[in-house]
């Protein structure tokens, strides 16, 4: 259990940096006006936690053992982009026939987190 933590913290830092270093060179490149960098890490990191969710399924081939996983899934791209854990929960449920428990994360999701960050950066 404290290999995952470990391995979860090591690699949360690892996509932490990343995250700050392709923000800050994407907006030194194309300006602050439009959040460039944080879309095309949401993009990416949704990409990359898709392709490594195949491979960590029991069967796949090539197989990502669990603590890879783990450190990669949970713990980099979690660290780069928590929106891709949230585009992958979204698409298990679609997957298992949960549209409308999908749709209605999708809507909660986006809908609550402006109302609480306007309602944080009022406070």
């Amino acid at each position: 259990m404290f290999l995952e933590y470990l391995l979860v913290a090591i690699g949360g830092a690892l996509g932490t940096i990343a995250r700050f270093w392709f923000a800050a060179t994407m907006t030194a490149i194309t300006g602050p006006a439009f959040p460039w960098g944080t879309l095309i890490i949401n993009v990416v990191g949704s990409f990359v936690i898709g392709v490594l969710s195949h491979y960590a399924r029991a069967g796949a081939i090539p197989h990502i053992p669990p603590d890879v996983a783990v450190f990669t899934m949970v713990g980099i791209c979690g660290g780069f982009t928590t929106f891709s854990s949230f585009s992958l929960q979204t698409l298990d449920l679609a997957r298992g026939g949960k549209l409308f428990h999908a749709g209605a994360y999708i809507v909660s999701s986006v809908v609550l987190c402006l109302i609480f960050v306007w309602f944080g950066a009022e406070l």
